[in-house]
């Protein structure tokens, strides 16, 4: 049985002709809830010298029960392209905004309004530097300080940029297939698609890793057994934003003292480390201290609609992590043997969904090891630390 607070996050295309706020209000209207259009922070690497991170808002939906407690978000998604006809026209209404400072977004994102038209969208903030936002085609609107100096773009999107909608559960920490299936309902009822670049990321919740043994005894994991669990679970291999753990953080884990550390004098270790989201295993928000965020996310999981198939991934990585939390040092000495099966076969989970995985196991072909394309590495350095 699945005994953690999980969030998911499912990536998906709607059918040409409908929208992400179309799954939300089907959403809502399943659970006779309502839609709320909101601004959603989104980061992506930027080739612009000197810049490495170009920080966006992008229109989302959040849908709320009929208590008025929110149950998920249906947001864009930047990495979502393949699919997507950029000579399409624009959808009216519809917008982005950019900048290379996140501060000013979320001074938007608090104080902005999401239905807003695009020309007084940037208002609330050039009322704080004392200017305006201009223009000159109507379709990107730029605010700038009395100095000249660019705080802020608000642009129309793109062809089809409507059409990308990320599914962000709210936590969930029971009857998780079924309250999966439920927020999945809609992608199957209105021909939702899995896109080519989709992955899923399940957030575990972190409370119960931030100890020093278990931390040291994750790394390890996830360092030595990476290759096998992507083929394991099928990575997706066109999506760009995966990598190793950090460089430097085997080393700090593996010092003789760690096992001992209380968790604040681990922090004090881990700062020289920079952390970056955009990982296999984002332990971003294990290390950081940000208000309702302290999970770990697990990265490589394929796009999928599937919710049994998402959850006993979830199943998988649970045992993974209750593992790590065993008082011996079993996990740590499964890695350093390099014995991924027998690791498997001693994980405690739910049995059908630990049946299923072991058969998988046992179909594969020998572990291929390669090594992160070009772009995945440009991707990993330029998003490093930028976004927590």
């Amino acid at each position: 049985m699945l005994d953690w607070k999980i969030g998911v996050e499912c990536e998906l295309l709607a059918p040409r002709g409908l929208t992400r706020r179309d799954y939300a209000e089907r959403l809502a209207a399943d659970c006779g809830g309502s839609v709320r259009r909101v601004l959603f922070p989104q980061s992506e690497p930027s080739l612009v010298p000197g810049t490495p991170v170009f920080y966006n808002l992008v229109l989302g939906f959040d849908v709320y029960d009929t208590s008025g407690q929110r149950i998920a978000r249906c947001v864009d998604d930047l990495t979502i392209q393949a699919d997507l006809d950029r000579e399409a026209p624009s959808r009216p209404g519809w917008f982005r905004v950019l900048s290379d400072d996140a501060r000013l977004l979320r001074l938007l994102e608090r104080h902005g309004d999401p239905d807003a038209a695009l020309d007084v969208l940037l208002d609330p903030v050039g009322e704080l530097f004392g200017t305006s936002p201009t223009t000159d085609d109507g379709t990107i609107y730029r605010l700038a300080d009395a100095s000249n100096a660019s705080l802020m773009l608000a642009a129309t999107l793109p062809g089809e940029r409507e059409r990308p909608c990320e599914l962000i559960s709210e936590p969930i920490s029971s009857d998780h297939r079924a309250t999966l299936k439920r927020l999945l309902a809609p992608a199957h009822g209105l021909g939702f698609l899995v896109p080519q670049e989709a992955a899923v990321h399940i957030h575990f919740d972190a409370v119960r890793i931030r100890h020093a043994p278990v931390f040291r005894r994750l790394v390890k994991l996830v360092s030595r057994f990476g290759p096998e669990l992507r083929q394991l679970v099928e990575t997706n291999l066109r999506c760009v934003r995966l990598g190793p753990p950090p460089a430097g953080l085997a080393a700090i884990v593996d010092a003789p003292d760690f096992n001992g550390l209380d968790w604040q004098t681990v922090l004090a270790r881990l700062s020289e480390i920079e952390f970056s989201k955009y990982v296999d295993f984002n332990l971003l928000n294990v290390v950081a201290d940000v208000p309702g965020k302290a999970t770990l996310e697990v990265r490589i999981l394929p796009g999928s609609m599937d919710s049994d198939l998402i959850i006993d991934q979830a199943c998988l990585f649970a045992a993974i992590l209750d593992h790590c939390r065993q008082p011996d040092a079993a996990a740590a000495e499964f890695a350093e043997a390099g014995q991924f099966a027998a690791f498997i076969a001693a994980l405690d989970f739910e049995p059908d969904a630990k049946n299923r995985w072991t058969e998988r196991l046992s179909a594969l072909p020998p572990i291929e090891i390669s090594r992160p394309s070009r772009l995945q590495r440009l991707a990993q350095r330029l998003s490093s630390g930028s976004d927590r």
